[in-house]
C-alpha cells in the first residue's frame, strides 16, 4: 500500500475511499471506463451512504471537464436520492465551451433537450447519467 492508499484509508468510509480512488483514475487516464465505474458506485449507493461518499472534494487535481463531470453526476446522484449536494461542487466552474457526448451534429439538438439539468448547468450535454449507461 502506497502512502496515498494508506493516507485515504485512515481519513474515509469504505464508500468515500472508492469513490476518491475512482476520481484519481479519472483525473490519471480521462478515460471513459473510469467515469462508468463512478456511475456505477454513486447508483448503488444509499442516501446516507452517498452522503458520505462525496463529502470530501476530490483528493487530487481535475481538469476542469473532469470536475465538471464529476460534479454534476455527484449533484444528480444527490437529486436523485433526495440529500443536498455536498458544498464543493458549487466551487467548480462550470465549462466556459460546451462539450458534447458525440461529434455528430444531428444529435446535438437532442443532447441540448435530455441531459439532465446537473450536466446542462456545467455545459456537458450527455444522454445519460448516474444509473444509465450508453
Amino acid at each position: 500500500m502506497d502512502m496515498s492508499a494508506y493516507v485515504l484509508s485512515r481519513l474515509f468510509t469504505a464508500a468515500a475511499t472508492r469513490f476518491q480512488e475512482f476520481v484519481v483514475e479519472a483525473a490519471r487516464t480521462e478515460k471513459s471506463f473510469a467515469l462508468a465505474e463512478l456511475n456505477s458506485l454513486l447508483a448503488a449507493l444509499t442516501a446516507a451512504e452517498l452522503r458520505d461518499a462525496v463529502a470530501s472534494p476530490p483528493s487530487t487535481t481535475l481538469t476542469p471537464f473532469i470536475a465538471n463531470y464529476v460534479a454534476a453526476m455527484v449533484e444528480y446522484a444527490c437529486a436523485r436520492r433526495d440529500i443536498a449536494p455536498p458544498g464543493w461542487t458549487l466551487n467548480v466552474t462550470p465549462l466556459r465551451e460546451p462539450v458534447f457526448a458525440s461529434s455528430l451534429l444531428g444529435l446535438r439538438l437532442h443532447l441540448l433537450t435530455n441531459s439532465p439539468p446537473p450536466f446542462r448547468y456545467r455545459n456537458i450535454f450527455i444522454d445519460s447519467s448516474i444509473g444509465a449507461r450508453v
